[in-house]
């Protein structure tokens, strides 16, 4: 993923302004820019947001893409090589399901001594048509084992014991320490994400072009589109596409406190569109 560019920050647009007072205190807005790729926090204090053992635990319990890469099997197998399910044990392993004739679990096997190395790759693509499509990487090494027993008929359970974590998305490129990574939780809203960037993408995508009001200097600017481009219990980020102009920027509007569910997030959504709206 490519390197961002410049960064500003604008706080609280909407304070000591008679717009959006009533029905918010105030907005945080984070704005980020980029000449190419997509737009990342660069040496910018943010407050509220995800730790990398956070958001690396959420994409393994997302429905991102993964594919299983094992020294020596090459690509010649990929479709047997994407887990049907993915979970994370209770020390920080992650549990997969893969057909039972895939490679990697002959491999695991026959494997000797439990040292079958492999990593899991996940790529995370936003739901939504914007340009960058490509949120974030992640990349877990470990060693993989069988787990005796049957899941299915035609499945195999397998282990990944980690060793090494990293993680390349919107916030930035980070390590992470299986320790961290078996503390951490996923994010309360990555079951909904998807579904809820698509709603707000076909169904409020006026509302959501109207947030631009909330961007202080660049309230006035015209924009050829706003899409939602990644949600989570601490905000909403939005992608601008300034009209006649082939550059982007993102925004990220912080809720005033983190949501825990869908009921606390549609509430801070109405207040984040009334705010904007008045």
């Amino acid at each position: 993923m490519s390197r961002p560019g410049n960064t500003s920050h604008i706080t609280d647009s909407t304070k000591g302004s008679q717009k959006g007072s009533d029905a918010l205190e105030g907005v945080d807005v984070t704005e980020v820019r980029s000449d190419r790729g997509q737009p990342r926090p660069s040496g910018l204090e943010i407050a509220r947001m995800p730790s990398a053992a956070e958001r690396t635990r959420t994409l393994v319990q997302s429905t991102c893409s993964a594919v299983l890469l094992i020294p020596g099997l090459g690509d010649t197998y990929p479709d047997q090589l994407m887990p049907d399910v993915r979970t994370v044990g209770p020390d920080g392993e992650v549990f997969l399901v893969l057909p039972a004739d895939s490679p990697a679990v002959r491999a695991a096997t026959h494997a000797q001594d439990d040292e079958l190395s492999a990593v899991l790759e996940l790529t995370d693509v936003a739901p939504v048509s914007l340009p960058d499509r490509i949120r974030g990487r992640a990349r877990l090494s470990g060693w993989l084992t069988c787990v005796p027993g049957v899941t299915e008929p035609g499945r195999m359970l397998v282990r990944l014991e980690l060793g090494t974590m990293s993680v390349d998305d919107l916030w930035g490129a980070e390590s992470v320490e299986p320790e961290d990574f078996a503390r951490a939780c996923a994010d309360p809203l990555v079951e909904y994400e998807a579904e809820l960037l698509q709603h707000l993408h076909s169904g409020h995508a006026d509302q959501v072009r109207g947030l631009c009001a909330l961007l202080g200097e660049r309230a006035d600017e015209a924009y050829d589109g706003a899409v939602p481009v990644a949600l989570d219990r601490f905000g909403l980020r939005v992608r601008f596409l300034p009209a006649g102009r082939e550059d982007f920027f993102d925004a990220r509007f912080e809720f005033p406190r983190p949501v825990h569910d869908i009921v606390g997030l549609r509430r801070e959504m109405h207040r984040l569109f009334e705010a904007a709206g008045h």
